[in-house]
């Protein structure tokens, strides 16, 4: 496992970060068997947010259970509600934390992402709330979820010129499967053509990307085989993913998988970290055999990087 570093934090963050979104622990599931393997896999990073159903209450019990040291602990707030009303701000960011906190069984988050984005509010008066969370040790690091590069950009740069602690991370989607639309609304991709400027800005800034579906919603799990047919496929991957061309990656990915000795999940998730990023990504799991092999992620050359993203003919 290799592990990076988030400024506010002193803890190694491991670059596969476990996923708390997945059935068992939604449903507030006793989920110990999977989290346990993550960490004996080399995993320290677990992420969750305050609108996976009962994630956050699953995730707690598992740190009361076995300590907090060492565990870099992830969560999000400040998701619109059914009506899907923006609700960024001071008071939504300390409602949402508060009860993070509880659910959690802990008196700080290592990061705490804020879901979604209201550029109506002013990015200072953001920085202000989140500085004030930061300084009452509530929070050792904070970013933005769904942003996109240039609100980050303002944001930062506002921190800077008034002496405020800067955004540290940023959590869009990417991965090797293209979008097509958004899985719920206001989720923000930086993956395909169309966000080459993104990806750029996010290069040579080197600025932290927490991937969420870094297997794109399970489509290169290795759930769905290619031999089903492309129609076939594409009606698997549903509106989000479903495509020619993303069939045509997943049917690479498992002929590069068969050569290397891996699976489908370990090539995609190798193509991710085969982009120059700073990367972390987001894997879920729902047995410990899963969470031990996403743990070990292919290593690819560049040439099987463009193979698989339909640059290369071979």
């Amino acid at each position: 496992m290799e592990y990076g570093k988030i400024a506010g934090s002193e803890k190694p963050v491991s670059r596969i970060v476990f996923g708390c979104g997945g059935a068992r622990m939604w449903a507030g599931e006793e989920s110990s068997d999977v989290l346990d393997a993550a960490v004996e896999a080399g995993i320290t990073a677990f992420d969750t947010a305050r609108v996976y159903g009962k994630s956050e209450e699953a995730l707690g019990k598992w740190l009361y259970s076995r300590g907090r040291s060492g565990v870099f602990v992830i969560t999000k707030g400040c998701h619109p509600l059914e009506d899907w009303v923006p609700r960024v701000g001071g008071k939504y960011i300390e409602e949402d934390l508060f009860r993070s906190l509880d659910a959690l069984k802990t008196d700080y988050v290592d990061l705490y992402f804020l879901h979604r984005d209201d550029e109506t509010v002013p990015v200072g008066e953001i920085l202000e709330a989140l500085n004030a969370q930061a300084e009452e040790g509530r929070i050792r690091a904070f970013g933005a979820s769904n942003w996109t590069h240039a609100r980050l950009q303002e944001a930062n740069e506002y921190a800077e010129e008034h002496g405020l602690r800067p955004f540290s991370a940023s959590s869009p989607y990417f991965g090797l499967a293209v979008q097509l639309a958004a899985p719920v609304q206001g989720c923000l991709s930086i993956a395909g053509k169309e966000n080459a400027a993104a990806r750029a800005w996010y290069r040579a800034e080197q600025f932290p990307v927490f991937a969420y579906s870094s297997l794109a919603g399970g489509f290169l799990s290795g759930r769905v085989k290619a031999e089903l047919g492309t129609a076939a496929v594409i009606a698997a991957a549903g509106a989000v993913y479903g495509c020619a061309d993303n069939a045509e990656r997943l049917a690479r990915a498992e002929k590069l998988a068969a050569i290397k000795g891996c699976t489908v999940a370990q090539m995609a998730l190798g193509w991710v970290f085969a982009q120059g990023l700073n990367i972390f990504a987001l894997a879920s799991a729902s047995t410990p055999e899963r969470v031990f092999a996403n743990a070990q992620p292919a290593v690819l050359t560049q040439k099987e990087a463009d193979y698989l993203d339909l640059k290369a003919p071979n």
